[in-house]
């Protein structure tokens, strides 16, 4: 990639949510585009949504929990447009669900697709870029990789283990003094379809923890963090609530979840007979970016907007302090 060429991005989970959102977004860069995911009506709709905005797309419906499909969609990607420069990770799988009623074998898929899909997807990349010093993956995890929270414990428990998979490799590569760059984006509750298909043992549809924001807010960060050397980027004052919360009183919050965690992420609709999940399969159709959550999503993040120009801040900050010093100075 340089600035006259276009970058070739392998994105996973691109067909819907969050993963539809960031597609866009670098379709805005006339990107080439390597689309990730298991349902094809979704693949095939992102994919016309990039060619439309100018860049380029390639289809490769795969279950990333799959090592060598992943591995085997890295390389058709180089194949058809060169060298990756940015591997995100987003794809994941969860279960609304106490954990004494939760199935082991759902629990060990969304481990599988939550974890060991982005550590699989990193693996490729890594086999990759490695040897050219140049490229940028991004993780996309979870205010739940620090404060876990009732009902998703196989969700949190494998948001949990990317954080310190990251912290992990990206040790390894500092060592290796290599130009190679892990980001991590840690997002809040986002209004995506997921809440409508997600695998549930409990009575009511699932809801974002509250308030919920766009998906086009969590893709504006991870673009963010495919391009600037930053190693956390948290998104939302909610998940700064939520991740300083825990560092500090972490007992009293966890009193305080099992109060408001469990009504919190159920809405009022009932699961009915002809409910679909999408554990261990796509529900058919194209879901787009955004779920059913429009009327109470926010659409901007000061709290992103303040990370992403914090130089600018504190340089600002800086300037009045030496001004207001100037002031007190001369008025003595």
């Amino acid at each position: 990639m340089t600035a006259k060429t276009p970058p070739t991005v392998v994105i996973t989970g691109a067909s819907a949510g969050v993963g539809r959102a960031v597609v866009r977004r670098f379709a805005r860069d006339k990107a080439r585009i390597a689309l990730i995911a298991r349902g094809v009506d979704g693949l095939n709709a992102t994919a016309r949504e990039v060619e439309a905005a100018g860049g380029e797309a390639l289809i490769l419906p795969l279950d990333v929990s799959d090592a060598a499909a992943v591995e085997q969609a890295a390389q058709a990607t180089e194949d058809r447009f060169g060298p990756i420069d940015i591997w995100i990770n987003i794809a994941f799988a969860g279960v609304m669900s106490r954990f004494l009623d939760m199935d082991l074998d759902d629990y060990r898929r969304v481990t599988d697709v939550t974890y060991h899909g982005q550590v699989y997807g990193t693996m490729a990349a890594l086999r990759r870029m490695v040897p050219r010093d140049h490229g940028s993956i991004v993780l996309v995890g979870s205010a739940l990789a620090y404060r876990g929270i009732p009902l998703q414990s196989a969700y949190c428990g494998a948001k949990h283990a990317i954080q310190g998979f990251q912290d992990s490799i990206r040790s390894e590569l500092i060592h290796a003094r290599s130009k190679v760059h892990v980001s991590m984006v840690q997002l809040p509750g986002v209004n995506t379809p997921q809440f409508d298909w997600i695998r549930t043992t409990l009575p009511r549809k699932a809801r974002p923890a509250s308030p919920p924001y766009q998906p086009e807010v969590a893709a504006d960060a991870i673009h963010y963090a495919a391009h600037h050397r930053r190693k956390q980027i948290i998104v939302g004052f909610p998940s700064v609530e939520a991740i300083w919360g825990d560092s500090v009183a972490s007992s009293a919050l966890d009193h305080y979840l099992a109060a408001t965690g469990v009504d919190g992420q159920q809405a009022q609709e009932a699961v009915g007979p002809d409910y679909k999940d999408n554990l261990y399969a796509p529900v058919p159709g194209d879901h787009g970016a955004h779920g059913r959550f429009d009327a109470i999503a926010r659409r901007r993040s000061p709290q992103l907007w303040m990370t992403k120009h914090r130089l600018a801040l504190g340089a600002g900050a800086l300037l009045a302090a030496a001004s207001a010093w100037l002031v007190g100075r001369k008025a003595r």
